[in-house]
């Protein structure tokens, strides 16, 4: 599965048989990303898709030295499952 960064839209994403599958973030300021949304079609929920992309777009935050806010309540429940990420999170 490749997944992209599209910088211009705030988003990291994966097209799979057509459908996109993407983690929607706002830029806060320089050092801070705001997570907001996660969404994965219905027929390609259960594949683990949403996890590969917030993991992407997690790993992306932490090398480049940004906090998150995880607005959404996946990321956060993923950072939560993840303590390499727990660092980065600004809330909690």
């Amino acid at each position: 599965m490749k997944i992209l960064h599209d910088e211009k839209n705030q988003k990291f994403y994966s097209i799979i048989d057509g459908k996109e599958a993407y983690l929607q973030y706002i830029v806060i300021n320089t050092n801070t990303l705001n997570m907001i949304k996660t969404y994965v079609p219905n027929e390609l929920r259960g594949q683990g898709i949403a996890g590969k992309i917030v993991e992407e777009g997690l790993k992306y935050a932490k090398l480049n030295h940004y906090h998150i806010i995880p607005s959404c309540s996946y990321v956060d429940d993923y950072i939560e499952k993840h303590e390499e990420f727990k660092n980065i999170r600004m809330y909690k």
